[in-house]
């Protein structure tokens, strides 16, 4: 009999100030991405955005605009990925990961972000090209 597939559904901001990107740090892996996570039920993928970034780095998020849906498969699961331009409202850069998985967080510029081991690298040349185009939408 066939493993049924499972599914996981999640949401990323990319948080973007002046020529920098938001990033974290992976305690468990040491490497980078932008602050993500799983959606909790009865929540809507922006809303899962903005508690992400806010539980992973301090700050309060306004969500700008989808960027982007990632569909890959991860061992047994099916992952969706729905990824924000967001801008910082409020707060200030504190730890306070309720799931203790955030070593580091910083704000990157392109050429540190093409440097940097990643979680995710086949977000690489996508967070360079949202980059890109946050100046004309920030």
């Amino acid at each position: 009999m066939k493993e049924a597939k499972k599914s996981w559904r999640g949401a990323a901001g990319v948080v973007i100030e002046g020529d920098k990107i938001l990033m974290v740090k992976s305690k468990t892996s040491g490497k980078w991405s932008i602050p993500s996570g799983e959606i909790e039920t009865s929540e809507s993928p922006q809303q899962a955005c903005m508690r992400e970034v806010w539980e992973e780095t301090g700050f309060c998020i306004d969500v700008k605009e989808q960027l982007h849906t990632k569909n890959v498969q991860i061992g047994q699961y099916e992952v969706t990925s729905h990824y924000f331009l967001c801008k910082v409202v409020s707060g200030n850069l504190c730890y306070q990961d309720p799931d203790d998985e955030i070593e580091e967080i910083a704000w990157q510029t392109k050429a540190e972000l093409k440097e940097v081991l990643h979680d995710y690298p086949e977000d690489r040349e996508h967070l360079i090209a949202f980059m890109n185009r946050a100046a004309s939408i920030l």
